[in-house]
């Protein structure tokens, strides 16, 4: 089973503030620098869509409500949704914020009929969040029931049985297919290829030549197979990242970007995570393998970039360096509750932490849709050949 709530941030944003109902909310994209993370379904009439350019939602809803989001709010209800899916299954991977994958097996004994089950499951959704909905796909194996949570959308419910699984698939459009990405779907227009029925026409052998493992994937998929099993998240106890360099150096201002994306990596993770730290790490190997570690324990829990960056870099600033560098890296742990900022003494964010959150929040949003490598912050352009 597979729940994927319904326009999550821009229906928060709704249920918090009622004055937004049967608007069009349009999350994310405050600046006009900045990219839309999520539009309520008003908005979605105007073409309005999430990764889109704040001035091109401007110029399709100008009439919309641009709201810069709450990250914290959003963590919050989402783990009032995943409290939810615990009491129905102990079986329970969270995709992201906003989806997760239940396993439905036995459950029937305890809910009855899938769809009954499927039903009861969005009404506890509802009161426990105060009138969010949610839609639901039930499917044999997990892709499909990601596909299927979006068939009925927005409140809807799609079963779709084992014996009708050749059938629907034989006319999907082959781009609804988790993994099919923008060039590969050129690839397959041009060889005629435009359901997943169509992917049958060929044998494995012509799929795994064209795109090798991602073909082995697409072939499984257009058959309905799927083995991945589902995976509950425990949450790590500490996340980090290193890095050996490719020449020993002491030269600090080679070792200070290379701080920096690891901090962008370590960062990135906690947020998909939802995560935040009180503790950064800084390691430091030699040219001779001698290794050191420096902590410094933070008041309130981090995850920005930045933030760790900096706290990292201090460390490393006060290291009198006995020899060059071979390996450097940082981690985050001492984790306490989803945390983008340090909040100074009043509560209120200072305007850098507001920034460093927003930054964040829109780098994330970009590499998630472009790839990891689609854009980065300006001290790491071009660099990597130190």
């Amino acid at each position: 089973m597979h729940i994927d709530m319904d326009a999550f941030f821009a229906s928060v944003e709704q249920l918090d503030d009622p004055s937004l109902r049967g608007r069009p909310v349009i999350v994310g994209g405050s600046s006009e620098r900045g990219v839309v993370s999520a539009a309520s379904y008003e908005a979605r009439r105007y073409g309005v869509r999430s990764a889109m350019p704040t001035v091109t939602a401007r110029r399709l809803c100008p009439h919309g409500v641009f709201v810069s989001g709450r990250r914290h709010r959003y963590a919050e209800v989402s783990r009032m949704v995943m409290a939810v899916l615990h009491d129905f299954s102990p079986v329970v991977e969270q995709a992201s914020v906003d989806e997760a994958y239940l396993d439905a097996t036995g459950l029937e004994r305890l809910f009855g009929p899938v769809d009954e089950m499927a039903q009861r499951l969005k009404g506890r959704v509802r009161e426990a969040t105060g009138g969010l909905t949610c839609s639901v796909g039930l499917a044999p194996v997990k892709f499909l029931a990601k596909i299927a949570s979006d068939v009925n959308k927005p409140d809807g419910v799609f079963i779709l049985p084992s014996e009708d699984v050749a059938a629907f698939l034989a006319t999907l459009p082959v781009g609804r297919i988790p993994g099919v990405g923008k060039r590969m779907l050129e690839s397959l227009d041009l060889l005629g290829v435009r359901t997943a029925g169509d992917v049958l026409r060929h044998p494995v052998s012509f799929w795994e030549r064209r795109f090798g493992k991602g073909g082995l994937v697409l072939y499984d998929r257009a058959r309905g197979i799927d083995p991945r099993p589902l995976e509950p998240w425990t949450p790590p106890k500490s996340e980090s990242a290193e890095v050996t360099l490719a020449a020993d150096t002491a030269d600090r201002a080679v070792l200070r970007r290379w701080l920096l994306a690891q901090a962008e990596r370590v960062g990135g993770s906690l947020r998909r995570q939802g995560l935040a730290g009180r503790t950064i790490t800084l390691k430091v190997k030699y040219a001779d393998f001698r290794q050191l570690t420096r902590s410094r324990t933070l008041p309130e829990p981090v995850s920005a970039t930045q933030t760790i960056f900096e706290e990292a870099w201090a460390l490393l600033e006060a290291l009198d360096l006995e020899a060059k560098v071979r390996l450097v890296g940082l981690g985050v742990s001492h984790f306490g509750g989803e945390r983008q900022m340090s909040l100074p003494i009043g509560g209120m964010p200072r305007r850098d932490d507001t920034r460093r959150e927003r930054l964040d929040a829109t780098l994330d949003r970009l590499r998630a849709r472009f790839g990891a490598g689609a854009v980065m912050r300006g001290d790491l352009v071009d660099f990597g050949d130190e």
